[in-house]
This record gives C-alpha cells, sequence and structure tokens, in this order.
C-alpha cells in the first residue's frame, strides 16, 4: 500500500515537472520568441532602444554618480547613444551580469547587447553580430602591484588562481592555455578585483583598457600584458537571429563612427573624463542616494513577497493536509520541488522563462513573484507544523460546538497554529529579506545591486560590502523586534 502511494506522489511528481518544462520550450527556441524583423518595429513604434549591458568594464562601460543619480558612461555607451540616435529612438540601459546578457537578448529582454563582446563560432550560434566596431591590442593580466616581478607570464601562474568574468573569451583562453592554472568566474569585475586585493586570485585576465583602467584608479594594482595568443575578432554588438534590417542599421551606425574615427577623439577621451572625475569625488557620501534607493527596493520586494508567501503558504498546508489526493499530490510536488532546487535558478527562470511569454513582466515584478513562490513552499510547511501541533481535541471541541470545519480552522486552528509557529515565520521573513539581494541578478536596483554600482563607480570593494552589512543588519534587527513585539502581544493575550 505503501509502494502504491509513493508511486502515484512520484507520478504527480513527473507529471508537474514536464508540464513546467513543455511550458519553458519556447523559452528555448529564441527564433519562436523574437520573430524575424520584430525587434526593429518593436522600435520604431516604442521609439526606445533597449540595450543590455554589464556596467562594470572601464573604459568600455561603467558607472557614474550625477546628481546623485547612476549614469552610464563609457565607450560602448557613447556608441549605443549614436545608434539610438541613428533609430531615432530614446536609449534605455538594461545593466545585469554578463553571463545574462544572452539569454535576455534571445528572450527578448533587450534589443541589443553592447559589452566588449567578442562574436566567436560559440555565441554566433544564438545571436547575430554587427561588424567589428572596436579591436582591442591583447589581453593583460592584472595583479597586485606587489607582486609584479612574481607574475609576468602564464607560466608563473602555474598552480595559482586566475579570474576572468564568467561567459567573457577571458576565462575561454584561461582554460585553453593556462591549463596548468586555476580558473575562477565570477559574474562581475568589481568582484573579481575584490577577490584580486584578497588573494582569492593571484591574477585577472582582462582586455588592455580596462586593465589599465583599474591601475590608473587604483595605486595598489598593476596592469601587465600577457602572452595569451588570440586572434583578436574584436568587440561588436549582438542582435537576436532574424533581424537584418536591425543589423544594417547599426552597421550603418559604426561606419559613420569608424569615418569619423569617435572612438579615439570623442569616445574613449569622455570615458577618460568620468573616470578621471570619479577619482577625485568617490567619497561614499556622494552614494548615500544609492544606499537609500537601493534599500526601498528591497523593503517594496519584501513587503509584496511576504504577502505573496503568507497566502500561497496558508493554501499549499492546507492542500496537504486535504485528504483530497489530488490536491495533496499537488501540494506535495511544488513544496518538494521549490525546496530542491536553487533560489536564484527560480528568479532565472520566472524573469527569463515566463517572462518570455509575457513580454512586459518588468524585472521587479519576476523577483517578487519569484521569491514569494519559493517562499510559499517554506511558509506552507510552518503552518503544516502548527496545524499538527495543535491537540486533536481542539478541533473536536470546535465541531461539537457546532462550527463547520472550516470555522474551526479559522477561529480555533488556525490562531493557536500561528502562535506556535510565530518565531518560524519569523526567520522566514528575516530570510527572505536578505535573499531579496539575489534578485540583483537580474537586474533589479535592491541594496545588493546598488552596493555593485557603488563598487564599480568607486573602485572600491570593501567598504561599500561593509556598509551594505551594516544596512542589512539595521533592516533585520528592525524586523526582529517587530516580530518579537508581536510574538509578546500574542502571548499577553493568552
Amino acid at each position: 500500500m505503501k509502494k502504491a502511494k509513493i508511486g502515484k506522489i512520484f507520478l504527480a511528481f513527473i507529471t508537474v515537472i514536464s508540464t513546467l518544462f513543455l511550458f519553458n520550450q519556447p523559452v528555448n527556441a529564441a527564433d519562436k520568441k523574437v520573430e524575424t524583423g520584430s525587434v526593429m518595429k518593436k522600435i520604431k513604434q516604442s521609439k526606445e532602444l533597449v540595450v543590455g549591458t554589464s556596467a562594470d568594464y572601464p573604459p568600455l562601460e561603467f558607472t557614474t554618480s550625477e546628481n546623485g543619480n547612476t549614469k552610464y558612461v563609457g565607450v560602448d555607451i557613447e556608441l549605443a547613444k549614436d545608434i539610438a540616435r541613428d533609430l531615432h529612438a530614446k536609449l534605455v540601459i538594461k545593466n545585469m551580469s554578463f553571463d545574462s546578457l544572452l539569454v535576455a537578448l534571445e528572450t527578448g529582454k533587450v534589443d541589443m547587447v553592447i559589452s566588449a563582446m567578442t562574436p566567436n563560432p560559440e555565441r554566433k550560434r544564438s545571436v547575430d553580430f554587427s561588424k567589428i566596431y572596436y579591436k582591442p591590442s591583447g589581453e593583460y593580466f592584472l595583479i597586485n602591484k606587489r607582486d609584479q616581478a612574481k607574475y609576468k607570464k602564464i607560466k608563473d601562474f602555474a598552480g595559482k588562481t586566475v579570474g576572468a568574468q564568467t561567459g567573457s573569451i577571458q576565462y575561454s583562453l584561461i582554460q585553453k592555455q593556462m591549463k596548468q592554472s586555476k580558473v575562477k568566474g565570477l559574474g562581475k569585475i568589481n568582484n573579481l578585483v575584490l577577490a584580486l586585493k584578497s588573494n582569492k586570485v593571484s591574477g585577472i585576465v582582462m582586455e588592455e583598457m580596462t586593465a589599465k583602467a583599474y591601475q590608473q584608479n587604483d595605486n595598489s594594482l598593476m596592469a601587465v600584458r600577457s602572452d595569451l595568443r588570440e586572434q583578436q575578432a574584436g568587440n561588436a554588438v549582438a542582435i537576436a537571429k532574424g533581424q537584418p534590417d536591425l543589423v544594417k542599421a547599426v552597421n550603418k551606425t559604426i561606419n559613420r563612427v569608424e569615418k569619423k574615427n569617435l572612438i579615439d577623439k570623442k569616445y574613449l577621451p569622455e570615458a577618460a573624463k568620468y573616470m578621471k572625475t570619479a577619482q577625485k569625488t568617490n567619497t561614499m557620501v556622494k552614494y548615500i542616494p544609492y544606499f537609500i534607493k537601493g534599500v526601498g527596493y528591497t523593503i517594496v520586494i519584501t513587503i509584496f513577497s511576504v504577502l505573496i508567501g503568507i497566502i500561497l503558504g496558508m493554501l499549499l498546508a492546507l492542500m496537504r493536509l486535504s485528504k483530497n489526493k489530488f490536491f495533496h499530490w499537488i501540494a506535495v510536488c511544488y513544496i518538494e520541488f521549490i525546496r530542491g532546487t536553487p533560489q536564484m535558478v527560480q528568479i532565472l527562470f520566472v524573469y527569463f522563462g515566463v517572462g518570455a511569454l509575457i513580454s512586459n513582466l518588468s524585472a521587479v515584478v519576476a523577483g517578487i513573484i519569484a521569491i514569494g513562490l519559493n517562499s510559499g513552499a517554506y511558509v506552507a510547511e510552518d503552518i503544516r507544523s502548527g496545524i499538527a501541533s495543535v491537540a486533536r481535541g481542539q478541533t473536536e471541541a470546535a465541531r461539537s460546538l457546532g462550527l463547520s470545519q472550516a470555522k474551526a480552522y479559522r477561529y480555533v486552528i488556525i490562531p493557536q497554529a500561528l502562535k506556535n509557529i510565530w518565531p518560524a515565520l519569523g526567520n522566514e521573513f528575516i530570510t527572505l529579506l536578505k535573499d531579496s539581494s539575489l534578485v540583483s541578478v537580474i537586474g533589479v536596483t535592491e541594496l545588493m545591486y546598488q552596493t555593485e554600482l557603488i563598487q564599480t563607480s568607486t573602485y572600491r570593494g570593501v567598504l561599500p560590502l561593509f556598509i551594505a552589512m551594516i544596512i542589512y543588519f539595521i533592516m533585520t534587527f528592525t524586523l526582529t523586534r517587530l516580530l518579537n513585539y508581536f510574538e509578546r502581544r500574542m502571548k499577553h493575550n493568552d
């Protein structure tokens, strides 16, 4: 009998997973989601050009603070401005992790990607590229200045850990040509620099201009030309498959940029100006508005996610306790699946997967939904254990007084269960507040996202993180005191 029951639950679980898989199939086929010629039509209708980038790669793309607001600057941003101007569209920048950019492009979240991207064969199978607009002179090692006599060639890094941006050409070069070294991949360059300064990696492989930018803005770092061998393809604009009209328009702008030599005459000097300004005025006081904005988004995400988690958790708990096998199996499958998969994967799935079917699904809404759905599974188990902790005699007494099953749960069981599980629910809410930082991976401007922007703008790694830690502590400490207050009130009412 037990084996038959387990078999049915397993069958239901497979059914749910199969449904999710089928639901996600259109996402994997980018050509079904981004129709031929549709991107140019969208740009003309909306009068907006949405460009994806990873703004942590000075002087190509990075951020600066202007009147308390984030401003995206750099060579690639200047090119994006010229492309938008030629398309008679307003430029909208979406900043996200480098390894998420092509996914965003294939699922229609961005119209094109301009982020120092090299058109290698693997990428060409997924997306199209414009002509080359910039060809770097070679790869450089960024090392700690105190190690300048120690690391000069590939062989010097034997047995050491070398960093590179995840999904980049540099990451592949280390794997292919530095086989005696261990590669460390991170999504953000500023995190790699932090790893370098804290001796987690011995060096970082990056393009010449970027390596020299960090050297100029941090006296403890040094850029050294590497002996990595590479056919320098250069950087190009990535565009979804089947958009020949958009590729043609972008190439037209690049031709004009090349003819007027705008990269050397305008783009690079403009980027250098912002980098010098950042070097002189990179105090934390200037970035207080960033932290305030991040806290605001974090609180909003937490509140709405808690509401979703409580409502869904209550529903799932009742379904799991239900005598109806169908509802019971659905609840079990959902709870086990959500608790058995990483939350970051769930966030990416909701934004890029479900979001591909709902084109106007914003990153903030996707983040709230994903965190709320995840929280619901854990809240459900807390509520179920709380209901189970209530003596059966309480139910029998309520029914003997003439209360229906629903009213017995509403007026007798649930209130007592809530008192029993309040500490566990409190821990879940505190965890949820901290886990809101995960939505920074899809470009939600919460506290962690703002902290990364400050790291990029100031060339400082540890101080912004320390401030963010203090802010998170203040928020969680305040929430803990608030939860304790309500717990005392509930005990007092007893």
